[in-house]
């Protein structure tokens, strides 16, 4: 008897330190575009036209060079 308690009691415990499944089935995660093609809205760059990657890579050096701190200062 002692040893049927001890065996239900054993399942209990471990039955509740499981963890339910918390996978998605369907992901929810959209894919990507090239970062080039732009947002779909009017938010963007006056002068630039989504797909011209050559553009858009001339647009990202300006604006690093303007966030340079060694630049602001001197």
């Amino acid at each position: 008897m002692i040893r049927l308690i001890g065996i239900f009691l054993l399942a209990v415990g471990l039955s509740a330190c499981s963890e339910p499944d918390q996978s998605l089935s369907v992901s929810s995660a959209k894919t990507d575009g090239k970062p080039w093609q732009g947002a779909q809205n009017s938010f963007v760059a006056s002068g630039w036209q989504p797909g011209d990657k050559a553009r858009w890579e001339t647009q990202i050096h300006n604006r690093a060079q303007t966030q340079n701190e060694y630049l602001k200062v001197h």
